[in-house]
């Protein structure tokens, strides 16, 4: 592993309700600025972190004065953070926190190496792509965004239906009614996708994934498209609203006639590693998969 330079400013995300995380994101900071490191801490919840040794500040600081942005919580929190840092092309290393953590490097209990390893520079940086979204409404209103995970769009109304087709590079590929359409980065198909019945896709693999939501067909298969594709999803449903969500977050409310087109971003998020386990690994753990079956022992 080839030493990287030590970080000189650092900003820690940590989750906005959780005392705990609070303060050990205080504790860190200490730890950070008697090692010469400045630090500025971004968090909704600052009761535990009126200190001297940390500088708090509101949701709506940049990364574009850090070398290095820290996420304190689960996936939502470094979710959170990969905005953040991939608006500035900022490292990012997430801390798990929370129940699953896939996209977060270290565990709780390992913050203390966490922090020896970024002083001494032992550390890698791995690409991941991004995703970027287009939604145009017919009042002509532009909605851009951007997603570490996925863009989804899905219907307002549970009741409800919602008509959609979907366009791969210009060519229609399907219509149908749905409860949506998920497209998922390699790094979110573990996510979304994944519980829509979309497939596993390992994260260096060259590719974006569409998958339909509980599609009215019979054929609305996942699919998995180069990363380059264009997608776009137009919105067909006739009284009946659509939405847009990034990354878990409403962006706003499409109508019959809006359409929505997602690429990849050429933003992508550098993510932190600290060790060379492989991808099927952390997937087993991760997700407890029985790799054994139910065959396991048996003659």
């Amino acid at each position: 592993m080839e030493p990287q330079q030590k970080p000189s400013r650092v900003l820690v995300v940590t989750h906005p309700l959780r005392e705990d995380v609070a303060e050990l994101a205080a504790k860190l900071a200490a730890a950070l600025k008697a090692e010469g490191v400045a630090v500025k801490i971004c968090s909704g919840a600052t009761r535990s972190l009126q200190r001297a040794d940390a500088l708090v500040v509101g949701d709506e600081v940049n990364g574009e004065n850090a070398d290095l942005v820290l996420a304190l919580g689960g996936d939502g929190t470094v979710l959170r953070a990969a905005k953040l840092a991939g608006e500035s092309q900022v490292p990012l290393l997430g801390v798990n926190f929370g129940k699953v953590g896939f996209l977060a490097e270290a565990e709780t209990g390992e913050l203390e190496t966490v922090v020896s390893r970024l002083l001494d520079g032992e550390y890698t940086v791995e690409e991941r792509t991004a995703l970027t979204v287009e939604a145009m409404g017919t009042d002509g209103e532009e909605h851009v965004s951007w997603a570490f995970n996925d863009i989804a769009v899905e219907k307002a109304e549970p009741a409800r239906m919602l008509e959609l087709y979907i366009e791969i590079d210009g060519t229609r590929i399907s219509r149908y009614g749905s409860d949506g359409v998920v497209v998922a980065s390699p790094t979110g198909s573990t996510a979304h996708a994944m519980s829509a019945g979309g497939p596993v896709v390992w994260p260096d693999v060259d590719a974006l994934v569409v998958v339909p939501m509980n599609a009215h067909a019979l054929f609305a298969k996942p699919m998995v498209v180069h990363s380059s594709s264009v997608i776009r999803i137009g919105v067909e449903s006739v009284g009946t609203e659509g939405s847009l969500i990034a990354d878990g977050k409403e962006l706003t409310r499409l109508t019959c006639g809006a359409t929505v087109t997602i690429r990849r971003s050429d933003r992508p998020v550098r993510l932190v590693r600290m060790s060379d386990q492989p991808f099927a690994s952390r997937l087993v753990s991760k997700l407890s998969l029985p790799v054994d079956g139910w065959r396991h022992g048996r003659i």
